[in-house]
């Protein structure tokens, strides 16, 4: 999936992830997390896992995280891909390309 628009997901509240998509070369990841020293590597695995499979190769990718779960950083992740791909709601695949 090719990433041709910036786009948003999520919030700024308790246990939420906002994740901004951006067009990019090759993968890059910041992350800003208030649980950062307990599981930013687990924030990071969950967040190129997630890319791997919507077959992303190219993109910036900035999560700001709350002390989301990984279901929560994943379907983040995966609204703001679809977003970014001017994707309708009638073209998404909810739920059913993440496993």
């Amino acid at each position: 999936m090719q990433i041709l628009n910036p786009a948003v997901a999520g919030t700024l509240e308790s246990s939420d992830a906002m994740v901004t998509v951006e067009p990019g070369k090759g993968l890059s990841l910041e992350l800003k997390s208030s649980v950062m020293n307990t599981y930013g590597r687990q924030i990071k695995e969950t967040v190129f896992e997630t890319l791997k499979k919507l077959g992303v190769e190219d993109a910036h990718v900035s999560v700001i995280d709350k002390g989301a779960l990984d279901c929560t950083i994943k379907a983040r992740v995966e609204c703001a891909v679809f977003r970014s791909c001017g994707k309708s709601e009638k073209d998404i695949p909810w739920g059913g390309v993440i496993r």
